[in-house]
């Protein structure tokens, strides 16, 4: 139990790291919304142009008066100044700068406004045993399931075969957006890995909202800006992008092209869980492709067998 000095220290130590959240949240509402403002046009907001200026996009003027926010309070919100802006205000700039339903939504998470909590879901090291045999019954569909922040909990020996990197990737290095931009087989694996990757930031980021305050999302930042120029410069655009079902295509080496459907779902009971699916596109040859290729891989061991070595899941590299 803690004297009462204890008690005051760890009081004060938490009352500081809340703090230094709320401070690094405020910072990514400015960026964001700066990021935002100099790359709408006064053309695209519906504004006369005013010839040859030293600014791009909208000048902070012009944000004031298509919201009817004052230019002294806009400009706080992008210093990042300790005021509270009302969801009104929010919905007024989110109108003045043409922001998409996800754009908006991440601005007023960043604000306080969303159901998203302010602080990480308690990690999960490794996919719960249902939400692993979901995955397993997919047995003709890659599926993989990601944390908060985008660690690979769990997966099948479809997406295994697809991505055989996934068993070997070990601690931090096991996170879905490190592996993008950071492992060449990624690279070849996708045709279009310029667009994915960014789109993959974009997403990130609307799935963190004020989440990015905490260490660990901090800490993930800065190691990938380190390590890749590209995840620095998506990272600056501060783009915003939610999920959507869509078609994406594979270039794997012994497989061939792959035309897939990229799907995403949550269990109820693991909200902070996102198990990704892939299915042959219809109309492609994919699923035979994908046949092909799971028979050439060797037959699936117990997950419990302390032999498994190749099959699914973080338990595998056990």
């Amino acid at each position: 139990m803690l004297d009462g000095a204890a008690w005051q220290a760890n009081r004060a130590e938490t009352k500081l790291a809340q703090a230094k959240q709320a401070e690094n949240g405020r910072s990514e509402l400015g960026a964001f919304l700066r990021a935002r403002r100099e790359t709408l046009s006064r053309a695209d907001a519906g504004l006369p142009t005013l010839g040859r200026t030293r600014t791009s996009g909208l000048r902070r003027e012009d944000v004031s008066y298509l919201s009817g926010v004052s230019v002294t309070w806009y400009t706080w919100l992008e210093q990042g100044r300790d005021i509270h802006p009302s969801r009104q205000v929010l919905d007024a700039i989110a109108r003045a700068l043409r922001l998409t339903v996800a754009e908006h939504d991440y601005l007023l998470a960043l604000a306080g406004y969303s159901p998203a909590t302010a602080s990480a879901p308690a990690p999960v090291a490794i996919a719960p045993p249902q939400v692993q045999r979901l995955m397993d019954a997919l047995a003709g569909s890659p599926a993989y399931t990601v944390t908060a922040d985008w660690r690979i909990a769990g997966w099948n020996a479809a997406y295994a075969a697809l991505y055989p990197g996934v068993a070997t990737a070990h601690g931090e290095d096991r996170n879905l957006l490190w592996l993008v931009f950071t492992d060449p087989y990624v690279r070849e694996l996708l045709p279009d890995w310029e667009a994915t990757s960014r789109r993959f930031v974009a997403e990130f980021r609307a799935d963190a909202g004020p989440r990015l305050g905490d260490p660990a999302y901090l800490a993930l930042v800065a190691r990938l800006e380190a390590a890749s120029p590209e995840f620095r410069t998506a990272w600056a655009a501060h783009d915003i992008e939610g999920f959507a079902s869509r078609e994406r295509m594979f270039r794997h080496p012994t497989a061939g092209l792959l035309t897939l459907e990229h799907h995403q779902l949550s269990p109820s009971d693991h909200p902070d869980l996102h198990v990704v699916i892939y299915t042959p596109a219809p109309g492609s040859d994919s699923a035979a492709r994908l046949a092909q290729l799971l028979s050439q891989r060797r037959p699936r061991v117990d997950p419990a067998a302390p032999t498994r070595k190749d099959t699914h899941g973080p338990a595998a590299l056990g």
